[in-house]
């Protein structure tokens, strides 16, 4: 799979993606300081899922209503980054099938999945 992760989630997810198998693309590497849209331009441009921590990627795609390939938000009580591979290792495992044009908000509780 192809991801682009925010610079709120972390290198260290970016890097666990590509050990993984994936094509991550670190926005921290790339782009620092880039604002959430064009993130999504991104992602969509290139068929990739939005790895992120930050909550706007919410309003952006079902407020303003921006077209995008797929969002993984995390909404951690821990934010070290070693919690973050650990919860995008736990979505990769439970959803991965369906993480395709589907928005999913991982908490260490709970993993939802809100369709289009």
């Amino acid at each position: 799979m192809k991801f682009v992760v925010d610079e709120s989630a972390g290198d260290a997810v970016a890097t666990e993606l590509r050990q993984l198998g994936h094509d991550a693309l670190s926005i921290h590497a790339t782009t620092p300081g880039i604002d959430d849209p064009p993130i999504l331009d991104i992602a969509v441009a290139e068929d990739r899922i939005v790895v992120t921590n930050d909550k706007d990627f919410g309003e952006l795609v079902y407020r303003s209503g921006l077209p995008h390939v797929g969002v993984i938000l995390f909404r951690l009580d821990d934010e070290r980054a070693a919690n973050r591979v650990r919860m995008m290792k736990k979505v990769l495992q439970s959803c991965g099938d369906k993480l395709k044009n589907n928005f999913i908000v991982a908490s260490e509780r709970k993993i939802r999945i809100r369709r289009p």
